[in-house]
């Protein structure tokens, strides 16, 4: 059966590095659905155009839309994924679970990123993305020469790295994602993770948390 994972956590917690790591570990696909609307924006897409101006004030994607966007990319990937920025709201979650139960599949458990939030914005000054791979990471992740660690890319600040929008970005965590969170915790499903370790140290982490919930059933 093919595992499906969730990875929630407010921005900048570490979801798209620690989301990579732990799907190349599993063997499973992986989407940034942040990277996913970024490139929609770039292209031009009507999609794109749509959530250009939600992005640029930090806010969420309507649901509708974001599901019309996701779709795409799940029926390509039914051998089993992780999910990094979605689902950030109930609807979303509720959308997730119904498209799955149609074809036999589940939410298989929700990894929970958490970290203070002066770690975060520590992290948001530093953070930079390749513009040719969407890798994330931090100002002294890229190599010598300040380039992507992964293709050599020109990689930057995002443009919607701003406190401001973090601010923005974090309150509606708050508001819409933690929900989410609770759910998966009341459900038995959920893998919290103190995800203010070095990478390696919590990469080891989730690892050892994903695979005792294939072992026994449970979160430990």
């Amino acid at each position: 059966m093919a595992l499906n994972l969730i990875l929630l956590g407010p921005p900048a917690s570490g979801k798209g590095t620690q989301g990579r790591r732990l799907a190349e570990s599993l063997g499973l696909a992986y989407l940034s659905t942040g990277a996913l609307l970024r490139e929609a924006v770039a292209a031009g897409t009507p999609a794109g155009r749509e959530v250009e101006p939600v992005l640029a004030r930090g806010g969420y994607v309507p649901d509708q839309l974001m599901g019309g966007i996701l779709t795409p990319w799940l029926e390509q990937h039914p051998g089993g994924w992780v999910l990094d920025g979605y689902p950030r709201t109930l609807a979303q979650d509720d959308f997730l679970r119904g498209w799955l139960a149609r074809r036999g599949g589940r939410v298989d458990a929700a990894v929970s990123l958490e970290v203070p939030v002066d770690e975060l914005v520590r992290r948001i000054e530093r953070r930079v993305e390749c513009a040719t791979c969407r890798w994330s990471g931090q100002r002294g992740d890229l190599d010598g020469s300040g380039r992507c660690p992964e293709c050599g890319g020109e990689a930057g600040a995002r443009s919607d790295d701003t406190l401001d929008n973090f601010r923005s970005r974090h309150a509606e965590f708050e508001s819409h994602t933690l929900p989410v969170v609770a759910r998966y915790r009341e459900a038995g499903l959920l893998l919290a993770c103190d995800a203010t370790a070095p990478v390696a140290e919590v990469s080891a982490r989730l690892l050892q948390l994903v695979r005792s919930l294939l072992s026994h059933g449970s979160p430990a």
